[in-house]
């Protein structure tokens, strides 16, 4: 402690979203003492109010007194995060080396980021008294309106007066047994109390599961820690054994979080669980309103819902009474956060889990190669379904040797037999818009982006008009009509999209559906869930998507796949990108040839034989993804070795690389690097420029997860301080799915 440090009654430390990994003193008013998590409004800097999370309270500061600035208001009464949200939040500012402040705020609704108190809803509740608990029905047959309004009260106890209309419960009735003391009338908040479940919560009965399903329903323990690997083939059962382990922990009184990778996937997976069970049940998406995202927080923290099927962040959702998390889809790389605090949901979900001592069930047909291996060394039980749950066979693949990716004569005819046999069919296409590249034909310009190191991706506004987009810093553009450098107007679009397939498909097939479902295509509220329930209507259709259609859905008719444009995959520069492929490959293929279809599945590649493909078309995707663990073995990268980025990026290119030039001298300085530890570069992203600005990356590779840990807890510390920094963004990401 220092000499100007300060003896006071109550200091509140404070944590602010800023990029300062630092706690700020504050004076409450009052000197009231205050419980972590609790919501201020505070001044700070030239801000007259901003929201602050209280901390803890100390006794001591290094700032003097008399410049300590007193708190402005006390927003909660108590808490908005409570002890065990706080725990977690402190952990992921640990592990992810961010601000407390800025996890806590990631942590919250977008409403309560404000500097406002929570919004308290009120209803009127009508309650009978011990009077009226203990009053015989015959003691007011004279009324028989009273008679059966006491009888509803006598049976619920208590009855919202937005529900007394399914009681036939007149004003003029509630007046004449609030005067006899029977029934009290009070206004209380909306959220208030934990929800009960009822007796009998089921809509529809469970399906009988198989031996395999029935094994690893048995395996989870509830109550206890442990992290499950539902490793299942698609159409599987997966989700059958996730409704039966959730059914077990709603009969032990506890609420269940659910989380799914996809915004898309949330209406059909609420739908299913909705059709199985009689339960409160809310779906939290980046979709909802402010408002309503409010609204099911509090009914969470409250214990109003029992399930909650949420996306990314929904894993800091307060639930009092958790028993069971689920991770749907766990390798999805939409679990990775790729702005702001750069966490796991994933990963967040196992510590919550671990800290509440519940079980965790992790299922995918396609599982993470960190999870594989940490399910194959026993770190995770192993949980594997390797049967359809309706025993219908996996679909036959077959391989077309073509470089282009428009379709072949082969595939249009088989596209056609599909129909006439009034099934549906799924092209496969992860490019959006209606060609990659727009090109000149003399002088080979390419519609590059004069923000980015990118091309600009053709699309088709309308059926008149065109446009160049960016899918990197959203730049858009008029498409020329003569090109930029020579003056030519022969301009031609090369490669296809999801746009121009729907185009070509729509002119070969003009009397079929042809629904086509990107980010482009369903950005207006409500059109996803009209796509999905013409395609569940099971009505002849052809489906045009990118990966958004590969994940988890369950299309009933589809009888043919076809996948377009995997050849870029072969050769990603990113060395998780075998694995990608595997994974997308195998999740597309298994929408296919579901419930009563035989269904086929046809790849156009010009690779056909390339090793990784055949493998894992021949064995599976269990074959091909220990041989990719072997590979990640021998050159020493993840889950064997462990990697965190520091990355930065400037207007100029040689600042952010200095930058990471002097971060790495002063890393070494702090270990040096040795056989378990290396460091590497810094040296330009993939993409170097990206919205004007230039991205370089250090990289960090250990053997020792805690010594790159604690490492990077002392290097943020002395890069926060430097001189250096100003001016510049950096930032850590610790186990880093993208480069």
């Amino acid at each position: 402690m220092t000499e100007q440090q300060n003896q006071a009654k109550n200091i509140i430390q404070v944590a602010l979203a800023s990029p300062f990994r630092r706690l700020f003193d504050y004076i409450p008013t009052n000197n009231a003492k205050l419980n972590p998590g609790t919501r201020l409004s505070i001044p700070f800097g030239n801000q007259k109010t901003i929201v602050g999370i209280a901390i803890k309270t100390t006794q001591q500061s290094d700032t003097p007194l008399q410049k300590l600035r007193p708190i402005n208001h006390i927003l909660d009464k108590k808490p908005a995060l409570n002890a065990e949200l706080m725990e977690l939040c402190q952990w992921c500012a640990d592990y992810y080396h961010y601000p407390l402040g800025e996890v806590c705020h990631l942590a919250l609704p977008a409403l309560l980021r404000k500097p406002e108190p929570i919004p308290v809803e009120t209803h009127i509740l009508w309650d009978i008294s011990d009077t009226g608990i203990n009053t015989a029905i015959d003691d007011v047959k004279r009324a028989p309106k009273q008679q059966q309004a006491l009888l509803a009260f006598q049976n619920k106890k208590q009855i919202k007066a937005e529900t007394l209309k399914q009681y036939d419960i007149s004003a003029s009735t509630l007046k004449a047994l609030t005067i006899k003391g029977l029934i009290t009338r009070q206004e209380v908040p909306k959220y208030y109390s934990i929800a009960s479940t009822p007796d009998n919560f089921l809509k529809e009965k469970p399906l009988t599961l198989n031996p395999e399903q029935q094994h690893a329903l048995e395996s989870i323990q509830f109550n206890n820690f442990n992290t499950y690997l539902l490793d299942g083939i698609t159409g599987s059962g997966k989700t059958e054994v996730y409704l039966q382990a959730i059914e077990r922990a709603v009969n032990n009184g506890q609420q269940v979080l659910v989380l799914v990778p996809e915004i898309g996937l949330t209406p059909q997976t609420t739908a299913r669980f909705e059709n199985r069970f009689k339960l409160p049940i809310a779906a939290l998406h980046s979709g909802l309103s402010d408002k309503r995202r409010l609204d099911i927080w509090q009914s969470s923290q409250h214990g109003q819902l029992t399930i909650v099927i949420g996306t990314r962040s929904s894993i800091f959702t307060p639930l009092p009474n958790l028993g069971l998390i689920v991770v749907d889809e766990e390798h999805d790389l939409s679990y990775k956060q790729q702005e702001g605090v750069r966490y796991s949901a994933r990963d967040v979900a196992i510590v919550r889990a671990q800290k509440l001592g519940i079980p965790l069930l992790l299922g995918s047909a396609t599982p993470s190669l960190e999870s594989l291996h940490n399910a194959l060394s026993g770190r995770y039980q192993h949980l594997l379904l390797r049967q359809r749950a309706q025993n219908q066979p996996l679909p036959t693949v077959e391989c077309i040797s073509t470089s282009d990716t428009n379709l072949s004569e082969q595939v249009i005819n088989e596209i056609r037999q599909t129909i006439l046999q009034e099934k549906q069919v799924l092209i496969f296409i992860n490019r959006r818009g209606y060609a990659p590249v727009l090109m000149c034909q003399d002088c080979n310009w390419i519609s590059q982006c004069p923000h980015c190191d990118s091309r600009m991706t053709l699309h088709r506004v309308n059926q008149q008009h065109q446009q160049l987009h960016c899918h990197h810093c959203d730049y858009r553009a008029r498409v020329p009509k003569q090109c930029p450098h020579c003056h030519s107007s022969r301009l031609q679009p090369l490669g296809t999209g999801t746009q121009r397939s729907e185009e070509q498909l729509e002119q070969i097939f003009p009397n079929t559906p042809v629904l086509r479902i990107d980010r482009d295509s369903i950005s207006r509220k409500g059109e996803l869930e009209a796509a999905l329930e013409q395609i569940n209507s099971g009505a002849p259709c052809i489906l045009v998507g990118t990966q958004m259609l590969a994940k988890g859905h369950h299309f009933a008719n589809l009888g043919l796949g076809v996948i377009l444009g995997l050849d870029q995959a072969f050769f990603s520069s990113d060395f998780r990108g075998a694995e990608r492929m595997g994974q997308l490959l195998t999740q597309v293929t298994g929408r296919i040839g579901r419930e009563n279809n035989k269904g086929r599945v046809l790849i156009q590649t010009h690779f056909t034989d390339h090793p990784l493909l055949q493998l894992l078309l021949s064995e599976g995707y269990q074959s091909f993804a220990q041989t990719v663990l072997h590979e990640r073995k021998t050159t020493g990268m993840p889950p064997y070795e462990h990697i965190a980025v520091i990355r930065c990026h400037a207007q100029q290119p040689e600042l952010a690389h200095q930058f990471l030039l002097r971060a790495r001298q002063q890393a070494e300085s702090i270990i040096a690097p040795h056989n378990g530890l290396q460091y590497l570069g810094p040296f330009p992203a993939t993409m170097e420029k990206r919205n004007n600005r230039y991205h370089f990356i250090l990289q960090i590779k250990s053997t020792n997860r805690r010594e790159r840990q604690s490492l990077l807890q002392t290097l943020c510390e002395q890069l926060e301080n430097s001189k250096q920094a100003r001016g510049l963004h950096w930032l850590v990401d610790i186990d880093p799915q993208e480069f």
